[in-house]
């Protein structure tokens, strides 16, 4: 399993990390150890979590993901062999995250102050390796658009307050770095600024929706990766199982995301055409789809991990065995010719 740096810091996690967001709702606790106890078998030393989790975000099952997790960490009592991500939600209406009456929310130093405290202890931990700015506390259209839309720039948290709040975090031991999730280009570079001037933690991470068939990321936040050493967290590499196979007869298996939740698959509407060509793709080169995908982002230079989940044991071998293969000159050739004909189909 391949180490690579998390930033400037002086850690090294695995190129594949081990995420979890359907633990909780697809996944029970003992399925959810389970997933645990392979993955650090197999070598990986990284798991992505948030306090959202499971996805659907509902206000029944908020935080399960991390209790689950949590009492694996109470139950083997080796802290030690991994490193640990969590994320506090960005700016929305899923209120039922926080205590208070709140009308969002927001990355106030309240709202993050709680969030920590809160996943430390569903996580049953004295401290979390990487803590992630979900998603931005401003009006950002982050998810889904093709065309940019300003919002009211007063409106938002200001950048060093939420940086502030972060450093008094890490000042009590609670976390040790901090990331950005669904950050643009301009908010990671204005991070890294105000960081640097005024002494603040510096972002180490940029988790963000990155597959075959959604490489925004190549356009602008890949070079500020390489050159600011704010590395990919690649999150849905599979495209929601679409990269998979499984849907390429145009149905929903029993029981997959696409059946139990096709909310989830409308920003791959648009990518079908584009799918079924990596697909086919992939077995022409003597690949499975899964293989093609996954190595073809754990390939690019830029990206630091690539987040796998899993809902069942063969799945989760079939993600990590995909990474052992070599990625080769053809494969690069026609995943260029994809991108080419396509050009980033998905409107995540």
């Amino acid at each position: 399993m391949e180490l690579r740096k998390l930033g400037r810091t002086d850690i090294e996690v695995t190129s594949v990390c081990l995420g979890t967001m359907t633990w909780g709702q697809q996944n029970t606790e003992a399925e959810a150890h389970e997933q645990l106890d392979y993955a650090l078998d197999r070598g990986i030393n990284f798991i992505d979590t948030a306090e959202m989790y499971p996805v659907p975000g509902r206000a029944e099952t908020q935080g399960r993901t991390e209790s689950y997790i949590g009492s694996w960490i109470a139950a083997r009592k080796n802290r030690d062999k991994y490193i640990l991500a969590t994320k506090v939600t960005g700016r929305s209406g899923m209120t039922w995250v926080r205590k208070g009456n709140v009308s969002q929310t927001r990355h106030t130093a309240a709202q993050i102050d709680e969030a920590v405290e809160a996943s430390l202890k569903r996580l049953r931990t004295d401290y979390i390796d990487l803590f992630q700015l979900h998603w931005p506390d401003r009006g950002l259209p982050g998810f889904g658009f093709d065309s940019y839309y300003d919002y009211d720039a007063q409106d938002m948290e200001p950048l060093e307050d939420i940086l502030g709040a972060l450093s008094r975090q890490i000042e009590k031991g609670n976390i040790r770095h901090v990331g950005l999730s669904n950050e643009s280009a301009w908010g990671t570079m204005k991070f890294l600024e105000l960081a640097e001037r005024a002494g603040l933690p510096r972002m180490v991470s940029n988790q963000c929706v990155y597959s075959l068939v959604a490489r925004r990321f190549d356009y602008d936040r890949a070079e500020i990766a390489m050159r600011e050493d704010v590395g990919l967290l690649a999150y849905s590499p599979l495209a929601m199982g679409m990269l998979t196979g499984k849907y390429d007869d145009g149905g929903s298996p029993k029981g997959s995301r696409g059946d139990l939740f096709p909310q989830f698959l409308e920003g791959y509407k648009s990518t079908e055409e584009a799918c079924l060509d990596c697909n086919a793709t992939a077995r022409k080169l003597g690949l499975t789809p899964t293989e093609f995908a996954l190595k073809f982002v754990e390939s690019r230079a830029f990206v630091t991990s690539n987040i796998i989940g899993a809902t069942t044991m063969s799945q989760l071998k079939e993600n990590i065995d995909a990474h052992e293969i070599d990625w080769t000159d053809d494969m690069e050739a026609e995943a260029d010719r994809l991108h080419k004909t396509y050009r980033c189909p998905a409107s995540r």
